[in-house]
């Protein structure tokens, strides 16, 4: 150290001021070194750490909605940060590691990744309070074959689009779509407002937007899965996983996983029921 630390004497050893520097620096330094070794050993126990969420999907309601708030209750030191987009975007961040887990609609073979199927949605149509068809009980696409349609330009909105497309292309007709930069707060009142109608799927029903009724559209229903990348040793992730089985009725919601690195990307219409 190029001086003295301590000094030797019959009755024993005693620090100089040199030495007294050195064990009150190094003593900080080993309690630094113990608490970052107590913090690594609980995020490799999966008791601390990150996980970054893609979805898909609303947070209002829903399998999602209760797998996110249990898994806050039972992993409180484990920070949780989500972020909206579509399944394309979703996709690039998990294989990029910007993303852990992504919960996206589809039940196809993405290349690359990981994926398990959860649950399942009803799709619901999204309809002005006063519409004819607001006090049924279901509708079906031919009862709207001749409504005009606005969807977000903001996830999913593209993803609805070509949807709605699919679905009324099936019924012989060009469906009149317009396109809006809003979120879905704005969205569902420019419903209530009259400018058409949309659709939406089960999770989004539980909130409330005055002037709009949700009605499930007959036989459309949409699965959703967790998509994540096989290299991923996030302990974290592989506690939310655990959960987010634990939580899928095996009797419902028959799950598989699989990692098809020579397939393409599915989209959010090839899903659907009906879709060859």
């Amino acid at each position: 150290m190029g001086t003295t630390l301590f000094i030797r004497s019959s009755g024993g050893v005693t620090l100089t001021h040199a030495g007294k520097q050195f064990v009150q620096r190094g003593r900080k330094a080993l309690s630094e070194i113990g608490m970052a070794k107590a913090e690594v050993s609980a995020i490799g126990r999966g008791e601390d750490g990150h996980v970054r969420i893609g979805i898909f999907s609303s947070l209002a309601s829903g399998f999602l909605s209760d797998l996110i708030q249990t898994f806050g209750e039972r992993h409180t030191a484990i920070k949780l940060t989500f972020v909206d987009g579509n399944p394309a975007e979703h996709l690039a961040a998990i294989r990029q590691h910007q993303l852990d887990i992504a919960f996206i609609t589809g039940a196809n073979e993405w290349a690359g990744c990981v994926s398990q199927q959860l649950w399942s949605e009803r799709i619901f149509a999204v309809l002005p309070s006063d519409h004819p068809c607001a006090g049924n009980l279901t509708v079906q696409f031919g009862d709207l074959a001749h409504e005009a349609f606005i969807v977000s330009e903001a996830a999913p909105g593209e993803e609805i689009h070509d949807y709605l497309v699919q679905r009324l292309a099936a019924l012989g007709r060009h469906p009149e779509i317009h396109q809006h930069g809003v979120g879905r707060d704005n969205l569902m009142r420019l419903v209530a407002l009259g400018h058409g109608l949309t659709v939406t799927s089960e999770a989004t029903t539980a909130a409330q937007f005055p002037g709009v009724v949700f009605r499930p559209i007959e036989g459309e229903i949409l699965p959703f899965c967790a998509v994540w990348s096989s290299s991923n040793e996030n302990p974290a992730l592989a506690g939310l996983l655990d959960l987010a089985r634990s939580m899928t009725s095996a009797a419902d919601q028959p799950a598989f996983s699989f990692l098809f690195p020579e397939k393409q990307d599915g989209d959010w219409h090839d899903a659907l029921p009906g879709k060859q």
